[in-house]
């Protein structure tokens, strides 16, 4: 494709009328990104616009820009990256108007930015967001972290989308039918790539919901739960509007979402979800060509009209009724001012026939350069284009001979193969040559067309600018005489000045010649020393020879007191090697003699060892015995023991198998091995007899998982020990059955154990009132703090400060008493289930009995205590201008995720139809609306604050301001490492959270319960 035509296409379809985006403009536009493989056409055409200027430009713009990012290059993303903070600017300047499209290109730009930072954050998602639910999982890396980061990215890119869905659907008058109107679909044209986007987001966040729901508990995602329900409402609500408007129903099938939103807390409810598909219809071809006015004729029939009246626009038309006021002149005869009228109008005639004559001079050399210029545009395209061509041949060329060459290194020894391969590669010419011949022709049409476009666009143009030329012409040509004079001057002065250098240079070589002449002579002097030193170099040759001949003299009698001394080393090796044999020999029967000794102290230990692993053997059978003994039947022992005796045991067991491997390694030391022989033997014996002491006590299913895992553990302790005995199955014994059996032996004692041992189960009923009671003591104290910091900032505080501080203390007294009516009705509703619940029993037996929800009570009730506490001293140091507003904002959300969890702990066992259950959700609601006008005047207590402490630069100069400047990047740069840095200590944070809470739940190392 070529890069005119795409400019072409780009501006066509980003215009200043307020009409929808064509589709087959768009498609080009999209065809163009993946044959460059990039956006940078796009970006060079995109900003020559004045979108800044031009909001139905700026929205345009926005709609093909959303088109390009769905479905252009994946380069595209890459190549709009730089304009990032362009976008930005651009969007906070349409944001500052409040009517027409300039509310609507801000929010627009605001979500083609969110789109951007989230496919720069997730790679993995394509531009149209269609992916797998394989692909889905693979993109959070089995880590429950980043999943939950990516569902909360997904909200924030729901929002944007939907906040651009509400704001163009309130720009419109729905009362009148809109959708059929061209200004109605400019503005309703973008929603449908916003309709695709919705979808794929809603499905995906339905999806990963499901799958948070599966590892995390259900409170930590209330946040999740509650946003995910506001915005289903809202896209529900648009789906529904949009599908009934008539624009909508020819270009794209609009799904419904379910009546319902789905309920995380069923697993089973994700079996249910349906995946919204957004259905487009095949598109009905459009014409190519739009016809085009034919403006020569209307031009040229206007112009003499035009000429007629030029006398008229440079002197008036009053002028010309009476040009110098001939009627009201006295003293002149009539005849005179015929005589003068008619002198006035032969001059009129000349200066318009010459007028007409330098024109149509002038339109003649205008239409001769413009086609000069475009007969070299022409040439200039089609040679670009032929070296286009080259290239791609060359590329396609270099592609077809890897691959023929690949399928010859792997067909070599197939011969018929290869005939064929030729043939398929003489086809494969035979047929790019024919699609390089039609391309070729194809290529010539379109410049035809093209060129005789242009001429007829020049021939339009041409008409509209006679007048304007001819008056542009006679100025240039005024200026072509001056500049031709200036350049006469200009080669003279020139002229003399290059007549003046090759003087200089003259002088320059004589001088260079006279400087060569002296370098001779001086060469000359040289050799003549050269001489003299090559006859001294002579001599000293001589010197070296005769030194090198009393060298060569010395060195042949080193040679032969060399040959003497390997004679005499000769005979002394041969008297050493007999020596060596002599001890040799006696060394060899001082061996076998330690050999043969050290083999029975060996045999005597192994027979040891052996007679202590059959000691071992014996007190695992009488302990295997003794389950089945009816004496037995009436022992019992606890979990938390067992649990002591199996890790006793499995330390012993690791114990042993460090001293088999020493005594493989180093067989004369047995002691570590039989020390490790005979606890390993009494610890697994002691922890079968506490299993089975333990399975007594247990329900009945367990008990027998409990013995067989004991028998099981047993009989693999006897063939552990039985390969020990043995000395050939003494390295190879393994003892990783008898952990195995351990580990199975710890896990149903961790079943069995019961749940929140660090309080006593009478105490728990005690411990609930407790809690709640200073629960409620805190809030209040809380409260009493909030009212003395009030009456302490009246008292000291006014203007601004004081307002701000009455705004923020008395939200936080509101919230307090809001908590203060929550911990009432929780209060009551566990009464009421309480009493409903326990029967016979007593309340601390019921709270004992039902230990798991009493715990969750204690410390949802801490949890809002604490809350309570934190917020007032937070709320003091604000108040006292050392705190931070966001410290506040964030203690608000934390007790109203306290606050929820209470709820969560109180109605979990209450009747559905309770009026205490629909007081405590109405205090809930309460303490919602409180938190959020807590967050709401801390925020317009900050901007007062801020608006108070605006900057002042008006005293501040040039250096000052740019050292500020400096100091302030450094500043960026510092605070967005430090968000960096906060972030990931944030995931951190979360992810031990989410660790104490499995742990605190009863969780294993995965996340799940222990199964039976």
């Amino acid at each position: 494709m070529e890069v005119g035509k795409m400019t072409v296409s780009i501006n066509k379809a980003i215009n200043a009328q307020e009409v929808a985006v064509k589709e087959k403009h768009a498609r080009t536009c999209i065809l163009g990104t993946h044959h460059e493989r990039g956006a940078h056409t796009f970006w060079s055409a995109v900003n020559r616009l004045p979108l800044s200027s031009n909001a139905v430009l700026c929205w345009k713009f926005c709609h093909v820009f959303h088109k390009l990012l769905r479905d252009g290059h994946p380069n595209v993303l890459k190549d709009s990256m730089r304009y990032k903070s362009e976008l930005a600017d651009m969007s906070r300047m349409w944001g500052h108007l409040s009517e027409g499209y300039g509310q609507l290109c801000s929010i627009y730009l605001k979500l083609l930015r969110t789109k951007m930072e989230f496919h720069t954050k997730n790679p993995r998602f394509p531009g149209n967001l269609q992916m797998s639910d394989r692909q889905l999982d693979e993109t959070g890396e089995n880590d429950v972290n980043n999943f939950f980061q990516l569902t909360v990215e997904m909200f924030d890119y729901l929002e944007c989308e939907l906040n651009l869905f509400q704001t163009v659907f309130n720009s419109l008058d729905m009362s009148r039918s809109v959708s059929v109107t061209a200004t109605g679909q400019c503005r309703l044209a973008p929603l449908i790539q916003v309709t695709l986007d919705c979808s794929h987001l809603y499905d995906y966040t339905v999806k990963l919901l499901f799958k948070l729901h599966s590892c995390l508990p259900a409170d930590t995602l209330q946040g999740h739960r509650d946003r995910f329900l506001e915005q289903f409402k809202k896209l529900k609500d648009l789906f529904y509007r949009s599908s009934n408007l008539q624009y909508f129903k020819r270009l794209i099938q609009i799904p419904q979402l379910p009546e319902n939103p789905p309920n995380f807390l069923r697993a089973s409810a994700l079996s249910e979800h349906i995946s919204p598909v957004v259905v487009i219809p095949v598109e009905a071809s459009s014409p190519d060509s739009e016809p085009i006015m034919d403006l020569v004729e209307m031009e040229t029939s206007s112009q003499q009209s035009l000429f007629d009246n030029k006398f008229d626009d440079l002197f008036g038309s009053a002028f010309s009724n009476d040009p110098f006021n001939f009627n009201n002149q006295n003293g002149m005869s009539k005849d005179d001012k015929d005589q003068l009228i008619e002198q006035l109008q032969r001059e009129i005639g000349d200066l318009k026939e010459e007028l007409k004559n330098f024109k149509a001079e002038s339109h003649r050399l205008v239409v001769q350069l413009k086609g000069r210029i475009s007969e070299l545009e022409a040439e200039l395209a089609e040679q670009l284009h032929l070296k286009q061509q080259a290239l791609d041949e060359s590329d396609f060329l270099r592609t077809e001979l890897d691959e023929l060459k690949k399928r010859h290194e792997d067909t070599e020894k197939a011969q018929r193969s290869l005939t064929e391969i030729e043939r398929k590669a003489q086809a494969t010419e035979q047929r790019y040559t024919k699609l390089k011949e039609k391309y070729s022709e194809l290529v010539q049409n379109h410049a035809d067309l093209l060129r005789k476009n242009a001429e007829v666009t020049k021939q339009v143009t041409a008409a509209r600018q006679v007048q304007g030329d001819v008056e542009r012409d006679k100025k240039e040509l005024e200026d072509s005489f001056h500049r031709l004079s200036e350049q006469a001057q200009r080669k003279t002065q020139e002229q003399a000045d290059i007549l003046e250098a090759l003087r200089r240079e003259l002088v320059a070589s004589k001088q260079e010649l006279q400087v060569l002449r002296s370098a001779a002579e001086s060469s000359a002097q040289s050799e003549v020393e050269h001489s003299a030193q090559l006859a001294g170099l002579q001599e000293e040759r001589a010197s070296l020879a005769s030194a090198v001949a009393q060298r060569e003299q010395q060195m042949a009698a080193l040679q032969a007191e060399v040959q003497q001394l390997k004679a005499t080393l000769e005979r002394e090796k041969q008297e050493g090697g007999q020596a060596v044999e002599e001890l040799q020999s006696r060394l060899g029967e001082e061996e076998s003699n330690r050999q043969a000794f050290q083999q029975q102290l060996l045999d005597k230990q192994f027979a040891l060892l052996q007679s202590a692993l059959g000691e071992a053997e014996q007190m695992v059978r009488d302990a295997l015995n003794r389950l089945d003994d009816p004496a037995h039947v009436s022992c019992t022992s606890s979990a938390d023991y067992l649990l002591s005796r199996t890790q006793a045991a499995a330390e012993s067991t690791e114990r042993l198998q460090e001293a088999r491997g020493q005594y493989l390694s180093d067989q004369s030391d047995v002691s570590g091995l039989l020390s490790s022989v005979a606890s390993f033997a009494h610890l697994i014996g002691d922890t079968i007899l506490q299993a089975s002491a333990t399975s007594h006590m247990a329900p009945m299913e367990p008990a027998d998982l409990l013995l067989e895992a004991c028998r099981h553990c047993g009989g693999e302790t006897l063939s552990y020990l039985g390969a020990l005995k043995d000395k050939a199955s003494l390295e190879s014994a393994d003892c990783t059955a008898v952990r195995d059996c351990l580990g199975r032996i710890t896990a149903i004692g961790e079943e069995l154990r019961p749940k929140g041992l660090d309080i006593k189960q009478e105490e728990l009923g005690d411990l609930v009132d407790k809690e709640m009671a200073a629960t409620a003591a805190a809030i209040e104290a809380a409260g009493t703090r909030i009212e003395e910091m009030l009456s302490k900032s009246q008292a000291g505080d006014t203007g601004v400060q004081l307002e701000v501080n009455k705004r923020i203390l008395g939200s936080c007294t509101g919230l307090m008493q809001a908590i203060q009516v929550l911990v009432l009705a929780s209060k009551d509703l566990q009464r009421e289930i309480v009493e409903s619940g326990r029967g016979a029993a007593s309340p601390k037996e019921f709270y004992a009995r039902n230990s798991r929800w009493t715990e969750g009570l204690i410390s949802a009730s801490k949890a809002v205590g604490w809350g309570a506490t934190v917020m007032v001293d937070a709320a003091d140091l604000v108040v006292q201008g050392k705190g931070k507003f966001e410290e506040l904002m964030v203690c608000s959300h934390e007790i109203a995720a306290s606050t929820a969890q209470l709820v969560a702990a109180s109605k979990v066992k209450a009747d559905k139809d309770s009026a205490n259950l629909g007081k405590l959700q109405a205090a809930s609601r309460g303490v919602n609306q409180a938190t959020a006008g807590v967050v709401a005047s801390t925020k317009s207590s900050k901007l007062q604050i801020e608006e108070k402490d605006s900057m002042d630069f008006s005293a501040i100069t040039l250096t000052q301001i740019k050292r500020q400047e400096m100091d302030s990047q450094v500043r960026v740069l510092e605070l967005e490492s430090q968000l960096q840095k906060e972030r990931q200590r944030l995931g951190e944070l979360r992810k031990k959270h989410y660790e104490l809470a499995g742990v605190a739940e009863g969780w294993d190392e995965n996340g799940a319960d222990l199964a039976p």
